[in-house]
This record gives structure tokens, C-alpha cells and sequence, in this order.
């Protein structure tokens, strides 16, 4: 996930390219989000921007890595998914794909998939799999999806199930009509019982003063980064699903899909929606 996940031309080969400093890119400015250390001052100026006029931001990157975690560990526990594309999967972490689905089933098989140089700096810590189990690392953006279903299957099996991992990447493709056709290539590669996993921004959740604050913050983004950010509806995000089973909850705010039982009742809600569903 990262401002330069797009060539010019969706058919340009992957390349490893130069880390560049001088614009703000996605993944660095959301491990900054996460408090991370892999970012630079032009990073950490946006985000600073950005935190300013809509707080709620940070909480809304910690809830995306909550959905993950959440989202894997019911994919590997209750529903059995051994093996995971995992695109845009951003700077690592705490608690990467391949740690919450091998900790579950060790045996578990996971390809992450992204465009942004300092990720493939960082690739290794991605490819820590447990003895029984896989992790690959593909160079590769969205909107090459067969340059990544190609490369995946050297280390998927594409007659068995797979979850699709798409968290915080759609919303860096404006057009609606293209991320609905890069959909249905990767959907029509994996093969009945298997998932796809979404988390998008939105300006539908939230009061009045809460969508404003987060169009502020997304204008300090739009303003600043070379691929800009698209909020999409509940209707629009929905769409995505077409044809697909929703799990239950559906499509909900992220802290509120399956969210960890306390004592202090049901998380408020954040701005981004968050889904999980099966091919039938």
C-alpha cells in the first residue's frame, strides 16, 4: 500500500526502485499512524497535518490492524483457510498475516504482495514462517493482478481456498469501474470456499463534525502525495461484495467486525468500513 503502487502503465514489469524521500508515501506515513519508525520528516509532516485536524486517524490505522488480526484468526481457526494473498500488505509490524495465521495453523501458506521500495527493504522480516509453513514477498501492485496471481502460485495452491487480503489499498484506485474489474481477476483465480478481506475509507460513518475533520485530513493527504485517497459510500464499498457471502457482522465500521469482548461494551465507531466475505 504506498503512493507509488501505480506505473503509469498497469503493464510496466515491477521493478525495485530508489526510496524516495521527498514525498509523503502511504505505507510509511501508516506505520507513523501505527508509531513506527519507518518513515522520514516529509512522512511524518503530513501525518502530523493530518492528526491535527482529524485525531480520529490514528485510531482508525490501529482498528485496520485490529480487523486483520481479528479477520486472519477466524480465517485460519473457525473457517479452516490455510493460505493467504496478502496485497499491499504495507511496512511490517506486530502481528503480520503470517504470525496471526501460523500461530492458529502453522501449516499456514502466505504471500504478501507490494510496490513500495522501502517494503521490499523490509521483506524479509515478512518471510519468518514457522518450519511447517510458507512466506513469500511479490513486488508487484494492484492493478497488475495477474502479474501477482502468476507469481502467487509458486507458492499457492490455486485449487484450494485462498483469502484475499485487501486492507487500505482500494481507496488509492479513483476510478470505481477498475477496482471492480481488478476484483473479479483475482476472485475469478481462487476457486469456491475461498475469502476476500476489505478495509476502506469512507465519509459515512460519523457525525457531521467528524465527516468534515475527515475530509480535512484528506485533503492535507490529496494535496501532498503523488496517488490520492477516494472515500467510497457504504453503497459503493457494498458493491464490492456483489456475488459474494458476507460473515457475519457484514460490512461494518472496522472496530466493530467481531471486535474483543470487554467490560466497557461496544467500541465507537471509526470512519473506514471493514467486510469479510466467501465465494460461493
Amino acid at each position: 500500500m504506498t503512493d507509488q503502487d501505480f506505473p503509469p502503465s498497469s503493464e510496466q514489469p515491477a521493478r525495485a526502485r530508489e526510496i524516495d524521500t521527498s514525498v509523503p508515501q502511504s505505507a510509511r506515513v501508516w506505520n507513523y499512524f501505527l508509531g513506527g519508525k519507518d518513515n522520514y520528516p516529509v512522512d511524518r509532516m503530513v501525518a502530523e497535518q493530518a492528526m491535527r485536524v482529524f485525531p480520529q486517524i490514528t485510531e482508525i490505522a490501529r482498528n485496520d490492524r485490529g480487523f486483520l488480526k481479528r479477520a486472519v484468526r477466524h480465517l485460519a481457526g473457525e473457517l479452516g483457510i490455510r493460505q493467504f494473498l496478502d496485497i499491499g500488505t504495507g511496512l511490517p509490524t506486530m502481528d503480520n498475516t503470517h504470525e496471526v495465521a501460523q500461530r492458529v495453523a502453522p501449516e499456514s501458506r502466505v504471500v504478501y504482495v507490494d510496490n513500495d521500495p522501502l517494503v521490499l527493504v523490509h521483506a524479509q522480516a515478512l518471510l519468518t514462517s514457522t518450519p511447517p509453513g510458507v512466506t513469500d514477498y511479490i513486488e508487484a501492485d494492484l492493478r497488475q493482478p495477474d502479474v501477482i496471481v502468476a507469481a502467487a502460485a509458486e507458492t499457492l495452491d490455486f485449487d484450494r481456498p485462498v483469502a484475499i487480503m485487501l486492507l487500505g489499498i482500494l481507496h488509492y484506485i479513483p476510478d470505481y469501474d477498475e477496482v471492480c474489474t481488478i476484483l473479479a481477476r483475482l476472485l475469478d483465480a481462487v476457486p469456491s470456499g475461498s475469502y476476500l478481506a476489505v478495509t476502506h475509507s469512507t465519509y459515512d460513518i460519523g457525525d457531521e463534525a467528524v465527516r468534515k475533520a475527515n475530509a480535512d485530513a484528506l485533503a492535507v493527504w490529496n494535496e501532498n502525495a503523488r496517488v490520492p485517497l477516494t472515500p467510497r459510500s457504504r453503497q459503493q464499498v457494498s458493491g464490492f461484495f456483489d456475488g459474494l457471502e458476507l460473515v457475519e457482522p457484514g460490512l461494518v465500521s472496522m472496530s466493530r467486525w467481531r471486535p474483543e469482548d470487554t467490560p466497557f461494551g461496544e467500541p465507537s465507531e471509526v470512519a473506514g468500513f471493514a467486510a469479510l466475505a466467501r465465494k460461493p
